[in-house]
């Protein structure tokens, strides 16, 4: 049958084994949450599906979909492909240069904006919107274009809607294209990752089939929805496993939401993890038993982790609360799973093994490569970027790595990521970062240093905690009121954080040492383009940003 292996056959197999059961948790105000059931869900998602067929969407078309989370994501995301277009998803966070160059470049049939903020900011980079587009919003916005998707749902008629929405599951393949992610990574020009319907479904039902979760269990999402780890690894799990399912407010309200939802499980990145260690080692309470389990609602099992490595005093950390933190590996490009750890299968600095029918190898140079159903179906209207990325069906990956004796995966250093310094060492930035973030004084660091004589770091340093201690050891003092940037310039200050830097690298080789840093009075954000939506740093716009300062490490001949 042509849609066997396809994410609209499988969200129909989970409306009719699931119809009446719950599927979704609802925010309704003030901590409140209503719960929808499997029916209702497919009720809604096949009205917007029958909207944008009448509005002129067909097959193949690309819809982009500019939105942060929230509970309407995953109705756009299942409609889309019931339509069947191809879903192009938007981060929230992207500027209006970046957006509109995403939209052109993908050739956007349509575009559904979350309401007046992203349209605004879609208005300000055309300054007059292609009247060739549809333009829709899930909010009211009360200006043309856009027209409001729910009202325009809600005088569907369901049944004929639904009618349609089953043909086209029956129909789909599992060849065709089911959604361009843009994704630069940390450094690079945005490329259109092509995932097909085989590569949706085959990651999803792999990676789904390796955990024991009740269905009757609640899974919590956090992250961005328009990245691929969430989409894959909370959406269409959730449809694979038939667990409830909640998004979470925002990424401030995760730790409340937690306490009010009492999720089972939850996939986060390395830097949620180290904030919930830190909140706990504030209160004074990290050590105690189930300390962890208090904090994120009291019934969690366990945490998946992805988008970047997991520093192993934190895997250490969960491991002794009971609350395992379970590394994976993947890129968007290999859909994106390729590894993942087990409560009964996890090893102290691996990202597990490979799921099934995905295949991984180390090149000689000590790349991983990766062949699969899992591999993209190449960048969007770039060939050669396609050609260089897969070579032999084999996916390159970018990343070094190594495989131990019982099939595990150890990733080691990125290779864009590599420092080489100007006497020919290499150095894993990575590996620095994540030693001298593992002191509570330190909220982010980016280490820099190459083809330069040594390695020098900006540091963000949690300035909650360092006040705390200045107003401790000032005592006294009429400056203890300093302004921020005032106290980061004082002689104590740098000496603590020389000394943080001393003994959290004291292991490593006299080249890995940082010998001249920068403390900076705002942390890097997404916001400022510094930070991916997985929240992995982006060296290059970093470096940019802050080049003077980095300059200005260098000229002085203090650590020659």
């Amino acid at each position: 049958m042509p849609g066997m292996s396809t994410i609209p056959r499988l969200f129909w197999q989970r409306v009719d084994d699931s119809s009446d059961e719950v599927a979704f948790h609802r925010h309704v105000g003030e901590g409140h949450w209503d719960a929808v059931s499997w029916q209702e869900i497919a009720g809604q998602v096949v009205s917007v599906a029958e909207v944008l067929r009448e509005a002129g969407v067909g097959p193949r078309d690309r819809v982009a979909f500019y939105s942060e989370n929230r509970d309407e994501w995953p109705i756009v995301d299942l409609a889309i492909q019931l339509v069947p277009a191809v879903h192009v998803p938007l981060h929230a966070p992207l500027t209006a240069a970046q957006a509109r160059y995403q939209i052109d470049h993908c050739q956007a049939k349509a575009v559904i904006v979350s309401g007046n903020e992203l349209a605004t900011r879609l208005e300000q980079a055309y300054e007059r919107l292609p009247t060739a587009t549809r333009w829709f919003s899930l909010d009211s916005i009360d200006r043309p274009p856009f027209r409001p998707l729910p009202s325009l749902a809600a005088s569907v008629d369901r049944p004929r809607a639904e009618d349609a929405a089953r043909r086209v599951a029956e129909q789909v393949t599992e060849e065709e294209l089911a959604t361009i992610l843009y994704t630069s990574g940390t450094t690079g020009e945005p490329k259109g990752v092509m995932l097909s319907q085989r590569n949706l479904y085959t990651n999803a039902t792999s990676t789904a089939a390796v955990y024991d979760q009740d269905p009757g269990g609640l899974r919590l999402g956090m992250l961005p929805l328009s990245h691929i780890f969430a989409r894959v690894c909370d959406l269409y799990m959730w449809l694979a496993r038939g667990n409830e399912f909640a998004l979470a407010r925002n990424r401030e309200t995760v730790l409340e939401d937690c306490q009010v939802l009492k999720p089972h499980w939850l996939n986060g990145v390395p830097y949620f993890f180290d904030k919930c260690y830190r909140i706990l080692r504030e209160q004074g309470i990290a050590e105690q038993p189930g300390a962890v389990s208090r904090l994120l609602g009291g019934r969690i099992e366990y945490c998946c982790c992805g988008g970047a490595g997991l520093p192993e005093y934190l895997f250490d950390y969960y491991q002794s609360q009971g609350v395992p933190v379970l590394p994976g590996y993947g890129l968007t490009e290999s859909s994106p799973v390729i590894s993942v750890s087990r409560t009964d299968a996890v090893r102290r600095g691996a990202s597990g093994r490979p799921i099934a029918d995905v295949q991984v190898r180390i090149a000689e140079d000590g790349e991983i490569l990766t062949k699969g159903p899992h591999v993209m179906m190449g960048y969007y209207r770039n060939p050669e970027a396609t050609s260089q990325a897969i070579r032999d069906g084999w996916l390159y990956t970018g990343d070094y790595g190594r495989i131990d004796n019982d099939g595990f995966l150890y990733v080691t250093g990125r290779k864009k990521e590599i420092i080489v310094t100007a006497g020919g060492k290499n150095v894993s930035p990575i590996l620095l970062e994540s030693l001298l973030t593992q002191d509570p004084l330190i909220e982010q660091v980016l280490v820099v240093g190459d083809s330069r004589k040594y390695l020098a770091a900006l540091i963000v340093p949690n300035l909650r905690l360092l006040r705390r201690r200045f107003e401790q050891h000032s005592a006294g003092d009429t400056n203890m009121a300093l302004a921020d940037a005032s106290m980061l310039e004082d002689p104590r200050v740098e000496q603590w954080f020389e000394a943080i830097i001393q003994r959290q690298l004291a292991s490593l080789s006299p080249y890995e040492q940082v010998r001249r840093f920068r403390l900076l009075e705002r942390p890097f954000s997404i916001e400022a383009g510094e930070m991916t939506p997985k929240l992995s740093l982006r060296r290059k716009v970093i470096e940019e940003h802050y080049r003077d300062v980095i300059d200005a490490m260098y000229e002085s001949p203090k650590a020659d």
